[in-house]
């Protein structure tokens, strides 16, 4: 269960690229993480232009305002299934939403099954419901 959270600068994306660009996170978070299909978390939050500051790394990568950054909360995930999600991120958004995959920069974080509550303040994976 991948929480997902897409940070972006605002008034750059319609209401309707916003989803679309969720949609396809989405799509690989099914695809390469084998959520189950109703598995759907994701915090989109918009930043004045600034409040993303993305320097390069010394990669020679050239950012723009166009920059998403893809964090993912996650539990249980191989080395191979992080690389293939980055590199599906990469294709996909650029094919569906003209992202460049140099405006791309994801981050996977680890936790546990104790670290979740869906709701009633209940640990649904300790509790057997999930």
């Amino acid at each position: 269960m991948p929480l997902v959270r897409i940070d972006v600068t605002e008034n750059r994306r319609t209401p309707e690229q916003l989803r679309a660009l969720a949609d396809v996170v989405q799509d690989v978070m099914l695809d390469t993480f084998a959520a189950p299909p109703r598995d759907r978390y994701q915090i989109i939050t918009e930043h004045r232009p600034g409040q993303i500051i993305a320097e390069d790394t010394g990669l020679g990568l050239t950012r723009t305002d166009d920059l998403v950054v893809v964090q993912v909360v996650q539990q249980g995930r191989s080395e191979a299934q992080k690389q293939a999600m980055y590199r599906a991120l990469a294709d996909r958004l650029e094919q569906r939403t003209g992202l460049d995959p140099q405006d791309l920069i994801v981050s996977v974080t680890e936790n546990t099954r104790e670290d979740w509550s869906f709701g009633r303040g209940v640990a649904q994976f300790l509790t057997g419901e999930l």
